[in-house]
């Protein structure tokens, strides 16, 4: 069993002095992503850079302060990539992968974006250069009789069922029309899968993001943005997939919660 995490920390160093680091102690999943992880490597406690029993790869933007991604790994790495192969975003803090043995995992921090705004070109641009790469990465992992596995906060919802208020979003970046399709090419065209929908299919959610304005989270009021996805063998070997929601508004150490997946191997 292949147990996998993926949660936006919205800031390691302060998700760490609010429980990340306890929830790291007591989680069992075998493989941690990270995104938004805000932070050079130097600059992260001791227990958050390298902790015990754990093997950590850490892709920090070149942009201070901003994006950043990281994996922790029970077992060491095979392989490690930063970036896709994009120019404009190989050193953003936005992408990494690692090779285990039959699977490859990456932690994905895909832009937000902001209708009107330079941020919701760089997002378009993004999402133009990492396509082929995802069809790319299915294609050579196949070849090798590999599994890929794509974690992260992919920044969009994907349908009506994966934001509370959709009606009201509709205009707004995360829940685009061109968005919503590009994420269907991901999964129609690439031939990957979105394996916590597969695992609940026909409900609203499960949601992984809430705003900290208003009450948003005591409410329920959430996006489901941060997927597991996955090449279709391994989408068909998972078991369970589950949001760890905070059970008070005060418990959360980001705005984010974590989405795991066991997968039987």
């Amino acid at each position: 069993m292949l147990t996998v995490t993926s949660v936006n920390v919205n800031g390691l160093r302060a998700a760490a002095k609010k429980g990340f680091v306890e929830w790291l102690d007591a989680t069992a999943a075998d493989v941690v992503c990270l995104q938004e992880v805000r932070a050079e490597p130097q600059q992260l406690p001791e227990a958050v850079r390298r902790p015990d029993a754990w093997h950590t790869v850490h892709a920090p933007a070149a942009a201070k302060g901003r994006a950043g991604v990281s994996v922790y790994t029970r077992r060491e790495p095979e392989r490690v990539q930063v970036g896709f192969g994009a120019a404009e975003f190989d050193e953003s803090g936005r992408y990494v992968e690692i090779d285990l043995p039959g699977v490859t995992v990456a932690s994905l921090y895909l832009p937000s974006g902001e209708v009107g705004t330079e941020r919701q070109s760089e997002k378009e641009r993004f999402m133009a250069a990492f396509l082929p790469y995802l069809v790319e990465l299915r294609s050579r992992a196949a070849a090798n009789g590999r599994d890929v596995l794509v974690c992260g906060d992919w920044n969009i919802a994907h349908q009506e069922a994966d934001l509370k208020n959709w009606r009201a979003n509709r205009k707004s970046s995360g829940f685009l029309p061109e968005e919503r399709e590009w994420l269907s090419r991901v999964f129609d065209e690439a031939g990957y899968a979105d394996v916590v929908r597969a695992l609940h299919p026909g409900v609203e959610g499960p949601y992984s993001w809430w705003s900290y304005r208003g009450r948003a989270f005591d409410n329920d009021t959430g996006w489901r943005i941060d997927y597991h996805v996955a090449t279709e063998r391994l989408a068909g070997r998972a078991v369970k997939g589950w949001v760890e929601r905070a059970a008070t508004h005060e418990e959360r150490w980001s705005d984010h919660a974590p989405v795991s997946v066991a997968y039987d191997l």
